[in-house]
């Protein structure tokens, strides 16, 4: 059943420490990722987790590993929590794709995320380093991701991983190749993930939503930077129909796995997460959605300055363990 959930109740205000975070970068005058050169962009974005994220968890274990896709190689970050062995049995399992707009962001920006879901949802954790633009343009992204979504269920009993038990889960353009790989999956006739645990997701490359513009200036994420990461990201806007690039648009929601939708009340892309969690609901997927009132896109990972953070991070862990174990 469809539930559409505000979870922080606040003033309909942006939240004092989302306001405070904007004006201290603002009073900084740190220039935004598209008036620098994508090398620098991705460097600053790397660097400036030091100053919002909270000490990375211990976790049992860590441990990376190569895989070959066409034209490459890529990472997968390997997260085990403590206690885990496979003495003790098959594990569930998230796999992870970080957001940065499809052009920056990697497995070091999101590990502390990813560390904290892998300890409170008690699962493996694999972090997937897929290439970005505007190297590598659509749609190599989601070509990794599905190669990486295979290779695992391939080798879930290798890696003391029960198969039926795989979420997949992602921020922001992460949260869009979570939602393609569920259809895509689904499309091929490939055993499907046991939950979609999609955090302020882009799903329409489009975007024409409202939020778009009530949101586009003052919070962070501006349309300008989200032009820019379409930029780096596509080759043609003509692509932006394509629903490998925005799942909203894909022709069937239905047969799909159960999914958690979180949004924030100050995101331009908080119509897109709404809207995306009816659609599926519509499509007769379970689907619950929690917008944070009074935050910002981006804010799961700034728990060092944003306290609604740690709770949505729990939030997530909680939903995790629950369709998990």
């Amino acid at each position: 059943m469809f539930q559409d959930l505000v979870y922080f109740h606040g003033t309909g205000m942006l939240n004092p420490q989302a306001k405070a975070l904007i004006e201290l970068i603002e009073s900084l005058g740190l220039p935004p990722a598209n008036e620098l050169p994508v090398a620098q962009a991705r460097k600053n974005y790397r660097d400036r987790r030091h100053g919002t994220q909270p000490p990375a968890p211990e976790v049992g274990s860590v441990q990376d590993h190569t895989l070959a896709v066409a034209g490459g190689e890529i990472l997968i970050r390997d997260y085990r929590p403590t206690g885990a062995t496979t003495a003790n049995g098959t594990l569930p399992a998230l796999l992870y794709l970080h957001g940065g707009g499809w052009t920056i962001g990697d497995l070091d920006t999101h590990d502390t995320l990813c560390r904290s879901l892998c300890e409170q949802a008690g699962c493996a954790v694999f972090s997937i380093d897929y290439r970005m633009g505007p190297e590598h343009k659509f749609p190599v992204a989601v070509e990794d991701a599905a190669a990486a979504a295979q290779w695992l269920f391939d080798h879930a009993q290798a890696f003391g991983v029960d198969p039926a038990r795989i979420a997949v889960g992602g921020d922001s353009a992460g949260g869009n190749l979570a939602a393609v790989l569920a259809l895509l999956r689904r499309d091929q006739g490939l055993p499907n993930f046991a939950l979609q645990l999609l955090i302020y997701p882009a799903v329409d490359q489009r975007a024409g939503q409202d939020s778009h513009q009530r949101n586009g200036t003052g919070y962070l994420l501006t349309r300008d930077l989200m032009d820019w990461f379409r930029d780096q990201y596509h080759s043609d806007p003509a692509e932006y129909l394509d629903w490998r690039a925005s799942p909203l648009l894909a022709q069937r929601h239905d047969d799909l796995p159960a999914a958690f939708v979180l949004t924030a009340e100050y995101d331009p892309l908080v119509d897109e997460g709404q809207a995306y969690a009816q659609v599926l609901e519509g499509a007769g997927v379970a689907v619950e959605h929690v917008c944070f009132e009074g935050q910002i896109h981006g804010f799961i990972t700034m728990g060092k300055v944003i306290d609604d953070a740690n709770r949505a991070v729990s939030l997530c862990a909680q939903k995790l363990q629950a369709a998990l174990h």
